[in-house]
């Protein structure tokens, strides 16, 4: 693809699709904006001339395609979670895809979207995830897939699957992070009102009930990110949040899905990176600012979360004119 061409994106649907995970996936890759609006060009397209129909009796009339590779990236919002008796479109969808993926292309499926590459046999042998209701269904279909549950979405090299409904825009929003880096991430994760990133490993379901009284947990959790460039233990969170150390980490494993150190660092390494982006700092301010010891600190945890070192992030993702050009609005 030309440099600085906008990137062609295919959303394939079939009959009955889900309108929801639909909608994620033309918000993000269809809708103009300022800071996408010269990368990406988004079509709705099927394998078949007749309209499809949508839940609740929707139709949809889609671009008629008979191959993909017209297109830079896929994404599949929906898939039958049962088999499909294997007609000539059925046939055709498979080899476009099979084909897209030889290319080395990406593709991101949503909610039961992962139920079609595992047809194909493109997840066997990789990590992959899809709805919570569709768990045991899929364990159960594609056995050489290793079944990941309870996280947001799983990102598989060329391939990424996330789980049900909301964390569609999750996996769009940290593929919008991988490709142009944190700015234009929360830049449109502002316009779409939701956080920036919610890491992948997150419960897909937490349930926390409505407090009666002031939310000092929640308020706790400001404290901390407000406060990232200073040292915080666990036991000052608890303290903020005026539980016991041991009430509070059980309280955030339910409430969050994860340890409060494990928060903690990812906070700090959302901070380094923002730092890193903005193509002025250094690797020992950036460690600085967001609370990590040292600079040798700050390199074992990017590393360990990111399989990149800081050095490499920079030289990848800085480029603040291009940044301030992509997200002003």
């Amino acid at each position: 693809m030309d440099k600085g061409k906008a990137k062609r994106v295919a959303i394939l649907v079939h009959h009955q699709v889900a309108l929801f995970e639909l909608g994620c996936a033309t918000e993000l890759f269809c809708l103009p904006r300022p800071c996408t609006d010269t990368l990406y060009e988004g079509e709705v397209v099927s394998f078949t001339a007749k309209a499809q129909l949508g839940l609740g009796g929707v139709s949809l009339q889609c671009r008629q395609v008979s191959s993909l590779m017209d297109y830079d990236l896929l994404v599949v919002p929906s898939w039958p979670t049962t088999p499909q008796t294997k007609g000539c479109s059925l046939q055709s969808v498979y080899a476009a895809v099979e084909a897209f993926a030889a290319e080395r292309r990406q593709i991101l499926t949503f909610c039961s979207g992962a139920f079609l590459p595992a047809e194909i046999g493109l997840l066997d042998g990789r990590q992959a995830t899809t709805h919570w209701r569709y768990a045991n269904t899929f364990k159960k279909r594609f056995p050489k897939v290793e079944y990941v549950g309870d996280v947001l979405y799983v990102w598989q090299d060329k391939l990424a699957c996330s789980a049900g409904s909301s964390a569609a825009i999750d996996l769009g929003i940290e593929y919008l992070r991988r490709s142009h880096g944190y700015e234009l991430a929360n830049s449109v994760a502002k316009r779409l009102v939701m956080a920036p990133h919610r890491q992948g490993g997150q419960a897909q379901f937490v349930e926390t009930p409505v407090s009666k009284r002031p939310d000092h947990f929640a308020g706790a959790l400001d404290w901390a990110l407000a406060n990232l460039d200073k040292p915080i233990m666990v036991g000052d969170l608890a303290k903020q949040a005026h539980l016991s150390r041991r009430s509070f980490d059980r309280k955030f494993r339910q409430s969050m899905g994860l340890a409060p150190k494990e928060w903690l660092t990812q906070q700090r390494l959302r901070v380094a990176q923002k730092a890193l982006e903005s193509g002025s700092e250094t690797i020992d301010h950036a460690a600085q600012v967001s609370g990590f010891e040292s600079s040798a600190t700050l390199r074992h945890h990017f590393r360990k979360a990111f399989g990149i070192s800081p050095g490499q992030y920079q030289r990848q993702f800085a480029c603040p004119d291009k940044a301030e050009d992509m997200c002003r609005e």
